[in-house]
């Protein structure tokens, strides 16, 4: 499978849930993906409001034929600061997560430990007005091996599920 069908593939199984841009995205990216939730809860009226929080999560996908260390940093720096960059930190804010995945025919092994060594993480107002989290996934397409950081584990099965050989 090449990695525009695994990315075609792939978006499909974001569609229900989140906003997708295929157009006009963030350079080095192939494709956007954003999520946005807004919960309240409240005491026999709305006017009555107990809580009330928004999450947000910004997924990036990136394509390579060959993935290399300095494409792999690129890609990494880009998606956090973009990511990052659209959060609204205010009262309400429980969270904006960033998540990178990178579909690659191959995968240098300096880029995988790369990804797989990352661990950034970002709290607004000493956690009074959230955090920001970052997961990483990776999928060699010509072996199926997945490399991801420790928040990015949650990904592999959507990954194993998409693309058969992984």
């Amino acid at each position: 499978m090449h990695a525009t069908e695994a990315l075609e593939k792939l978006l499909r199984s974001y569609e229900q849930y989140y906003d997708i841009r295929r157009e006009d995205v963030t350079p080095p990216f192939a494709a956007e993906c954003a999520f946005h939730s807004h919960q309240q809860q409240y005491f026999l009226s709305r006017r009555a409001t107990i809580s009330e929080s928004e999450s947000h999560e910004y997924v990036f996908f990136g394509t390579a034929e060959r993935l290399r260390l300095p494409e792999a940093q690129r890609m990494d720096a880009v998606a956090w600061e973009t990511g990052t960059g659209r959060a609204d930190p205010h009262p309400n804010h429980r969270s904006t997560d960033v998540t990178l995945v990178v579909l690659a025919e191959t995968v240098d092994p300096e880029a995988a430990a790369f990804l797989k060594k990352l661990r950034r993480y970002k709290s607004y107002g000493h956690m009074l007005r959230g955090w920001s989290g970052y997961r990483v996934i990776a999928l060699e397409l010509s072996t199926g091996r997945l490399t991801c950081n420790r928040l990015g584990r949650d990904l592999k099965k959507l990954l194993r599920n998409i693309v058969p050989a992984a």
